[in-house]
């Protein structure tokens, strides 16, 4: 049998909303939505800058990117899940972080150290990249605030903590291979 999900329910119009996995009602202002809501807008930024640089030298950071969108479903799916059943939901667990820990090492071997502070822009896609990275900051920033306020899965925080690490390295990458210079900050 196929599930086909409804675009719309009208249970969300007096500003509440379901957690999954329960019929407990939050309000959709709370720490708790606004965290996956931020993921959420993560991933679309993410999408945007897949769709735009259209080069197949581009084609194993998409096919990364891609990973790493399934990876923030996995989130946001956590975030809107107050059980800790494994089995009801996926969970981002160590090796997550360690496949993006690998991936900043591999194309941080392929840059020039950095002597400086670098300003955000170069290529539109590098600049797209720092965007990334500061969405994801904020919503590392409003995670690690529901995490003071409830318990979530802590690898979320060090995942999205590397994830900015590699955004910044992706936009580095990408001035590289399109032989733009970064911008040095004075």
């Amino acid at each position: 049998m196929t599930y086909v999900l409804k675009i719309y329910t009208k249970k969300g119009d007096k500003g509440k909303t379901n957690l999954f996995g329960t019929d407990k009602r939050i309000s959709k202002s709370s720490k708790r939505v606004k965290s996956y809501g931020e993921i959420d807008e993560l991933n679309s930024f993410i999408g945007m800058v897949m769709s735009l640089e259209s080069k197949d030298q581009f084609k194993d950071i998409k096919k990364e990117l891609e990973r790493i969108q399934n990876d923030l479903f996995i989130i946001g799916g956590e975030l809107a899940t107050i059980s800790n059943d494994k089995k009801l939901i996926k969970r981002i667990e160590k090796k997550d972080v360690i496949r993006l820990e690998n991936s900043i090492d591999s194309h941080s071997d392929k840059l020039e150290p950095l002597e400086n502070f670098i300003l955000p822009g170069g290529s539109t896609i590098a600049a797209l990249f720092h965007v990334g990275r500061t969405i994801c900051r904020r919503a590392e920033r409003n995670i690690v605030e529901l995490n003071e306020a409830e318990e979530i899965n802590e690898e979320i925080i060090v995942y999205l903590n590397r994830l900015s690490d590699l955004l910044f390295i992706l936009a580095r990458i990408s001035n590289k291979m399109l032989d733009v210079k970064d911008i040095k900050w004075n």
